[in-house]
């Protein structure tokens, strides 16, 4: 997978475009999908790293998991929550959407404290 891959990934996740992260982040139009071609500079990396909260070394490829997703690994092998969700009706994938949400909610509440 290409960092414009991930890049796509993480902005599919969050329900945002491309556009709209180059903008959030300070980049300039069409500055990501260059990455396919040009080699991105560090500082660029970081930006967009720092607005997914992940790693420079998820987006190149170096670390397999996202920041979110050993969180929610974590959060997901808590033996009371594990029990908490063995008991849902049926999970699904909307399910572990919501759960990833809820999860996300938590986290940045505590980042507020």
């Amino acid at each position: 997978m290409t960092i414009v891959d991930r890049i796509k990934k993480l902005c599919e996740n969050r329900k945002i475009t491309i556009a709209e992260l180059e903008r959030s982040a300070g980049l300039t139009s069409s500055t990501i999908y260059r990455w396919d071609k040009n080699t991105p500079s560090g500082d660029k990396l970081e930006k967009v790293a720092d607005y997914f909260n992940v790693s420079v070394d998820y987006l190149l490829g170096r670390d397999e998991a996202s920041n979110e997703e050993k969180e929610f690994e974590a959060f997901a092998n808590d033996p009371d929550l594990l029990v908490w969700y063995r008991n849902l009706p049926e999970h699904d994938a909307d399910e572990l959407r919501r759960l990833r949400a809820l999860w996300a909610i938590v986290k940045d509440e505590r980042e507020k404290q």
